[in-house]
């Protein structure tokens, strides 16, 4: 591979240097490189919201960005947010709890989109919930389960945060 460049990168709480070509996307290095297929490829123009990672603690959609991009900066992919004491991450619970999860294609994206909009805000609003909803498609359409689901994380964190 020529004009590689030298990537230094954190995923999921691990340092990490790789080579990459110019062209390559994020997504690609994830999925086909890295072996984190929990970002899925959806449309490849950044509409869908499959292939959702949270940079820098914010939902990005990795097909629209080069693995370049991404230089000295921190990635979370849905493999990297399990709770090390109870395995699933409280988002994920929720999410299997009011059976927002059908087929899972999009699942991972929507979790870390809700996992980014619950630290941002404990306790959010219709309105910011929606502006959440609408940044994926799920063909399963799941949004009702979603919001349910987001309404349970909230309840459980808030529960968590009380004992």
């Amino acid at each position: 591979m020529k004009h590689l460049l030298e990537l230094q990168v954190t995923i999921n709480n691990e340092p990490l240097s790789i080579r990459v070509p110019h062209s390559e996307t994020l997504l690609d290095l994830l999925r086909k490189r890295l072996r984190l297929t929990g970002a899925k490829d959806g449309c490849d123009t950044g509409g869908c919201g499959a292939c959702t990672i949270l940079l820098n603690g914010k939902p990005v959609y990795a097909c629209s960005l080069l693995a370049a991009q991404v230089h000295k900066q921190s990635i979370t992919t849905i493999e990297g947010i399990q709770d090390d004491q109870e395995g699933l991450h409280p988002v994920q619970r929720a999410f299997i709890k009011c059976d927002a999860v059908q087929c899972g294609y999009c699942t991972p994206g929507m979790i870390l989109s809700t996992v980014a909009l619950l630290q941002e805000e404990e306790d959010p609003d219709n309105l910011r919930i929606q502006q959440v909803l609408k940044s994926h498609v799920c063909s399963c359409g799941v949004y009702t389960q979603w919001k349910k689901a987001i309404s349970y994380a909230v309840k459980d964190t808030e529960q968590h945060n009380a004992s």
